[in-house]
């Protein structure tokens, strides 16, 4: 998955100087992060209301969508997939896979070298509090 997020990501740099008249993604960045981050926006909302009317095939259709406009959205910003990636090595490394980090400021367990530290389990987190299944 992760490559081919890598390619569509490639693929948006390369059009990106495109003739905005032919290209989506020229337009999108002729236009600005503002406009990238209202399709981005727009795509997201697609998504729950298809998924909210239980139509599978529509979720994965504006699901492709989505991250092909969060992936214009990332290379406006400076921002490459690796980030995104080291991002989510860096949470697993220290609450294993979660749903998403907390909000609070929960003491986190520090982690000395990502790459050595054992995996830690599966943590699911409700509300603000953090509970870990066993």
């Amino acid at each position: 998955m992760s490559d081919s997020l890598e390619r569509l990501y490639l693929a948006v740099l390369a059009a990106r100087d495109l003739d905005p008249a032919t290209s989506r993604t020229a337009r999108l960045f002729q236009r600005g992060p503002s406009k990238m981050a209202k399709k981005l926006a727009e795509e997201a909302i697609e998504v729950v209301i298809d998924a909210v009317n239980g139509d599978t095939d529509a979720v994965v259709r504006e699901s492709a969508d989505l991250l092909y406009n969060l992936t214009v959205l990332w290379a406006s910003a400076g921002v490459r997939p690796e980030d995104v990636w080291r991002e989510m090595r860096r949470r697993e490394d220290m609450l294993g896979i979660a749903e998403k980090l907390p909000k609070s400021s929960m003491k986190l367990p520090k982690v000395a070298s990502p790459r050595v530290a054992a995996r830690r389990p599966i943590v699911a987190l409700e509300g603000r509090a953090a509970r870990k299944r066993h």
